[in-house]
């Protein structure tokens, strides 16, 4: 007898800078899913270009019950742009994707299947495989906390999920606020939020999604911008509590250092110590 699962929504935001074949990759992923999704959701954050309006309007076209887009005016953030996404998906269970991203085929399967097993859990990630260019060019592996207290522990020091590979209830993340504009720091302030209201969390111990990466990624995760942020960020989880005056020195230096690093520097200490390189196992 063929197990039933809940059905489940997508949210993914694009923007104009997005790369139309990534985009194409990344929806084909959730659409060759063991189990279906009945809701994908896509924000488009601003005006797109023509390619990327094109590849949008062609899955629309094609899944005209599954595919349902917001158009914004101007473009918000990602965070403005999530929240906008989320009070639109008619599920309560909602996966999020990345537009350049690709997910394991039985991704969201194992996920729901978890959520029908144990239905206190509100938030279930997993590791992510980072890659360039094809997925069999491996960079490293994100390993993370698998229970519920391992994740909050985490928390006060790293973000405890991969945001691109997350599915969440709907319900429990517009209850502590839905997301908010935070440059780079958008999922990591929406999971801290979540934590404090109480909300029950697991990481699946296996890579279900590749996520791609390139040089921008490492100079996005430095400068003066994004560690103005993660400091801002860092400094409210000191002010009302979450983090202690301990937690927020031992989390805030790396970062300092790390920010500050010259780029090719910090893609090294990314690739081979935050990330433990391509052959990463949980210690």
């Amino acid at each position: 007898m063929k197990e039933t699962l809940p059905n489940y929504s997508v949210l993914m935001s694009v923007y104009y800078k997005e790369n139309p074949d990534w985009l194409k990759e990344s929806i084909n992923s959730i659409l060759n899913q063991t189990v279906l999704t009945n809701d994908f959701v896509i924000v488009k954050d601003g005006k797109l270009n023509k390619e990327l309006d094109e590849v949008i309007s062609e899955y629309c076209k094609k899944y005209p019950d599954i595919f349902h887009v917001i158009e914004l005016e101007e473009n918000l953030g990602l965070g403005p742009a999530l929240a906008i996404g989320l009070e639109n998906c008619k599920n309560e269970l909602v996966a999020r994707m990345d537009s350049d991203d690709i997910s394991v085929e039985n991704r969201c399967q194992k996920q729901l299947k978890l959520f029908t097993d144990k239905p206190e859990l509100d938030i279930i990630g997993s590791y992510h495989t980072e890659f360039m260019n094809d997925i069999s060019n491996v960079i490293s592996t994100k390993i993370l906390p698998e229970t519920n207290i391992e994740i909050k522990k985490y928390a006060k020091k790293r973000n405890p999920f991969s945001h691109s590979v997350v599915m969440f209830k709907k319900s429990k993340v517009l209850q502590a606020g839905n997301y908010r504009k935070y440059h780079l720091c958008e999922d990591y302030d929406m999971w801290t939020r979540m934590i404090q209201l109480g909300c029950q969390c697991y990481n699946i111990q296996e890579v279900l999604s590749y996520v791609r990466v390139g040089d921008d990624l490492y100079k996005r995760r430095g400068g003066i911008k994004y560690l103005k942020s993660i400091i801002k960020f860092k400094y409210e989880q000191y002010k009302i509590g979450f983090y202690s005056l301990k937690d927020f020195i031992i989390s805030s230096i790396p970062h300092i250092i790390i920010c500050l690093m010259p780029n090719f520097i910090r893609k090294t200490f990314y690739e081979n110590i935050l990330r433990g390189g391509k052959n990463a196992r949980k210690n």
